[in-house]
């Protein structure tokens, strides 16, 4: 069960006065696990960057050869105050990433040791600016989209799950959570089997997928509109990236308080969860290696996606 992860992490980042160093205190009982904090000023104040190391029996931190999985909780602060009093919906991906890390240390001490490493990275920000949007107000960040992938996307990172709060739209209509196709170098391949396996799985019900646009996978700052920055990861990495939406039937800002559902948020550690023990295991694929090799060679390289492209058509 992760719910009780998931309401322990949320009423510790449900607070004026959270930083890194509470989050560090979550995982104290848990020796094996390594939590880094590193503050980052930016132009709108700063945040603090957590990474959460979550070592595994036969992962490459130590000597082996499992393979290592990245959860990112992506958003653009926790809190919105002083404008906002509380936290704010778009605090749900760090919420559930941060869960997600609470679950596997605690899985540690009861002998369920997943096999490769599992590092998990977000931000802690209690006083994030908004942004105004269509249909409905963003968080925006004290720091920019290069600095956030810097400190969250990591290269030992061979496959990623971006969670990310996805309710200011009117594209998915659902309630509880949804997940992207595979954004891998620019390309946007299909839904993952396994992943829709795993869905099924977690949740009980039929799987629910969410749209993608090439403008969603190119980087911020190129003048073009973003769903949100779920795909962010993207842009800064070869690994393959899976966003992991939590989503709502109707439309709710992210700056919008009283809006994180602790269930919906538990089914996506759930789902992390599981995903990260067969990821690590071997047995959960987020691609097809050969039908992306084929692509590559009939059509090319697509990185220039992961770029912010030519000046002159960003400046028309």
């Amino acid at each position: 069960m992760a719910l009780h992860q998931t309401i322990t992490v949320l009423n510790a980042l449900d607070s004026a006065y959270v930083n890194g160093e509470q989050v560090r205190q979550l995982f104290a009982a848990y020796p094996a696990v390594k939590v880094e904090v590193q503050k980052v000023e930016g132009e709108k104040g700063s945040t603090e960057f957590v990474k959460i190391t979550i070592p595994g029996s036969k992962g490459k931190l130590g000597g082996g050869s499992a393979p290592t999985f990245g959860i990112v909780g992506r958003l653009g602060g926790i809190g919105a105050r002083p404008s906002r009093i509380g936290i704010v919906s778009d605090a749900d991906g760090a919420v559930a990433a941060i869960a997600s890390a609470l679950k596997l240390a605690n899985m540690q001490t009861k002998g369920d040791v997943l096999q490769g490493d599992v590092l998990v990275t977000t931000h802690i920000c209690p006083d994030a600016p908004t942004l105004p949007h269509e249909p409905v107000d963003f968080m925006d960040s004290p720091v920019d989209i290069l600095q956030m992938n810097e400190h969250e996307v990591l290269p030992e990172m061979e496959a990623i799950i971006s969670i990310d709060t996805t309710k200011g739209n009117r594209v998915v209509n659902h309630k509880g959570i949804a997940i992207s196709p595979t954004v891998k170098e620019g390309y946007i391949l299909r839904v993952s089997e396994d992943l829709l396996r795993i869905k099924e799985m977690t949740t009980g019900q039929y799987p629910v997928t969410f749209p993608v646009t090439t403008q969603d996978i190119t980087p911020y700052g190129n003048g073009l509109y973003h769903i949100n920055s779920i795909l962010q990861p993207a842009v800064a990495t070869s690994a393959p990236v899976v966003g992991l939406a939590i989503t709502a039937q109707s439309m709710v800002p992210g700056c919008g308080t009283g809006a994180s559902h602790e269930i919906d948020i538990a089914q996506a550690v759930r789902f992390a969860i599981e995903t990260a023990k067969e990821f690590t295991q071997g047995i959960c694929s987020f691609y097809n290696e050969a039908e992306f090799a084929q692509i590559t060679e009939l059509y090319g390289s697509m990185k220039v996606l992961q770029t912010l492209g030519k000046p002159a058509v960003i400046s028309q």
